[in-house]
């Protein structure tokens, strides 16, 4: 079978859920037993989202191999359970700066170097790697934008031209619009997916299936309105109504049968049906929590919650895991001192302080992990959260009250966190932290060990900066542990507190690899240590309990 591509894109307004329709569709195909991935086309000037600010972009997601890509790549992965890669995400920049190198190399001389052909065959040449590889059956690519989009073009006009040049059955466009509810008129409006489809014919490309995202259920008469004015096969347009959690979509999906229809128009016929009971299971779990807790996430982006979004979803699965309702309290850190900090925390059964960049909000941050230190609150920090972990502690136990991070005070006396050796040569911002996935050695006898089950973990990194491993002695022998580090270079990826009822830190980012069915292990650990302290009373936990235990 020639491997088949489907092409995803949006129309009316963004936000849509291009990114869930895509994994939906992935994830059913996949449980019917192909070998699927999907890729994102990002219309952009920026080689990548690295240098973004979260406002901006939301997350900046990292993959195995350390590319730095948009959030949907860890949409795919956790609806998947597999991994994407650099080639998997790809930008109008990076389209760009790959044919001006080639024109300063030579590689067109005589040629007057034009948005077509040379933008587009590089753009088509992206689209065809992942399957050229044998490694996929089907590739879902998604066009990041909305039709219309000046900065979309090239990439419809280079799905045009592949629909053109690849097998009719090899191929396969879907169109996602808005269906808007006027609740004044009670009545749902099909003009704007009508102009949308429009839009898209008019660039020559002439969808095969509709999805229309609406809050309200789409009637017999108004589907085969828009089949009839958008041209498209009766049945050939569905709907993706407002689901409960993302991962419902997908048994909506298949109940609107969109993996029949792919699958018929590509020519596959001899598909099981899907299997998905570990995905109904989670969500029954999901649905059915046995308690709650409340967790305040301390960060500086929390007006965006697109900024924490593998956080957030980490806490979904590990609260299904747990038969617990996570409840996330968003705690900005530019907001909570040493005079709030008891007023806005003291409710919280947990208390994750978030990654980040920059000094804005370092203060806070310190305050909120003294708190959860000194009054034996459940603790988890990520990267600049662990970083700052370090820094309170130094102040705070080791009497170093300037002690700081050398990111926002080159000259404090005590740089407890400093920037890593390699980086400090490099002045290129883009792509050039450490990244992707490094092995950290998990210390015999340390609740990490205990959580991960193992000796040995590869965890994904995005920083410049670590723990000044000449203090390790001195903080040590304070009470505070080394529990994990890279085994070739020796440097820190996990401290923890062994005297504290669940107090833990990662340089590393735990929650990239957290999926529905595979929940990360110190996430789950910090929610089953929560659970233990809400239900033991706020304020009476103590001890070193063991909160790998299930109980």
């Amino acid at each position: 079978m020639n491997t088949k591509y489907i092409f995803i894109t949006g129309g009316v307004a963004s936000s849509l859920g291009k990114g869930i329709i895509a994994a939906s569709l992935a994830k059913l195909l996949q449980a019917r037993g192909l070998r699927v991935t999907i890729q994102k086309f990002d219309p952009y000037l920026n080689i990548d989202p690295g240098t973004l600010n979260p406002y901006e972009h939301g997350e900046c997601y990292v993959t195995e191999d350390g590319a730095e890509t948009d959030l949907d790549l860890g949409h795919y992965e956790r609806f998947l359970g597999v991994y994407t890669s650099q080639a998997n995400n790809v930008t109008t920049g990076r389209i760009y700066h790959t044919v001006i190198t080639r024109e300063r190399e030579g590689a067109y001389l005589g040629k007057t170097v034009q948005i077509v052909p040379h933008i587009t065959d590089e753009i088509k040449r992206r689209m065809l790697l992942l399957g050229q590889t044998g490694d996929y059956d089907v590739i879902l690519t998604e066009i990041g934008g909305t039709v219309g989009d000046i900065e979309s073009q090239p990439f419809i006009e280079a799905m045009r031209q592949l629909r053109w040049e690849l097998p009719e059955n090899d191929t396969l466009s879907i169109h996602l619009t808005l269906i808007p509810y006027l609740k004044a008129a009670k009545e749902l409006k099909t003009k704007p997916t009508q102009h949308s489809v429009q839009e898209l014919q008019s660039l020559g490309v002439h969808p095969d299936i509709i999805v229309c995202r609406t809050e309200k259920e789409l009637s017999p008469e108004i589907r085969h309105k828009i089949a009839l004015f958008c041209n498209v096969r009766p049945g050939h347009v569905i709907q993706s109504i407002d689901a409960w959690s993302i991962y419902q979509v997908p048994l909506n999906m298949e109940d609107e049968q969109l993996d029949r229809l792919a699958a018929e128009r590509l020519g596959i016929t001899w598909l099981p049906q899907p299997n998905l009971d570990a995905l109904k299971d989670f969500l029954a779990r999901l649905i059915n929590p046995s308690g709650e807790v409340d967790i305040a996430l301390v960060g500086k982006y929390v007006e965006l919650q697109d900024a924490y979004k593998s956080i957030l979803e980490s806490f979904v699965h590990a609260g299904a895991a747990c038969s617990c309702k996570v409840n996330v309290h968003p705690v900005h850190s530019e907001h909570i001192d040493e005079g709030n900090v008891g007023t806005v925390l003291e409710k919280m059964d947990g208390i994750l302080v978030a990654p980040g960049f920059g000094g804005r909000g370092l203060e806070g941050k310190i305050v909120a992990v003294r708190y959860a230190r000194e009054n034996g609150i459940p603790f988890l920090g990520i990267c600049l959260g662990m970083q700052m972990a370090v820094v309170e502690f130094a102040r705070n136990v080791l009497g170093y009250t300037d002690a700081a991070s050398t990111e926002v005070d080159p000259d404090t006396a005590h740089p407890v966190i400093d920037m890593m050796e390699d980086q400090k040569k490099t002045t290129i911002k883009g792509g050039t932290m450490r990244l992707g996935a490094y092995k950290c050695r998990l210390a015999e006898g340390s609740l990490a060990r205990r959580l991960y089950g193992c000796d040995e973990i590869a965890e994904r990194h995005r920083h410049r900066y670590e723990f000044n491993d000449a203090y390790r002695a001195e903080m040590t022998a304070a009470g505070l542990s080394v529990s994990g580090s890279n085994p070739e270079t020796g440097l820190v990826e996990i401290i923890e507190i062994p005297s504290h009822p669940f107090f833990i830190a990662t340089q590393f980012h735990p929650e990239y690899k957290s999926t529905p069915e595979k929940p990360q292990p110190l996430f789950t650990g910090f929610i089953r240590a929560s659970i233990a302290r809400r239900e033991q009373g706020k304020g009476k936990a103590s001890g070193n309990r063991d909160a790998s235990d299930p109980r």
